[in-house]
């Protein structure tokens, strides 16, 4: 994650195929865990990417996207940036 590979993540999620989309998504997923990456996945642009998967994403891309955003909602600021990015509403459509 250090060496630049969030940003390449986020923007895979962002402009790849829709299979690149979905791993990228759920490797996302798997560095959320982690509090540093938490701060540097919203530092890169990756909630609202994440949000707008969960949203108009096929049924994997909107699955691994979901559970990013619930690991990176751990974080307060990142709560309060899923909310601002209108991914409440996203997550609950989901539920």
């Amino acid at each position: 994650a250090a060496a630049g590979g969030i940003e390449v993540l986020v923007s895979l999620a962002r402009d790849g195929n829709e299979g690149q989309k979905e791993e990228a998504a759920g490797a996302l997923w798997n560095l959320a865990y982690n509090d540093d990456n938490r701060v540097a996945i919203a530092a890169a642009g990756g909630i609202e990417v994440l949000v707008s998967l969960a949203r108009d994403g096929n049924e994997g891309q909107k699955e691994n996207a979901a559970v990013a955003l619930w690991n990176l909602s751990i974080n307060d600021d990142n709560s309060v940036a899923i909310a601002a990015a209108g991914g409440v509403e996203v997550l609950v459509s989901l539920a």
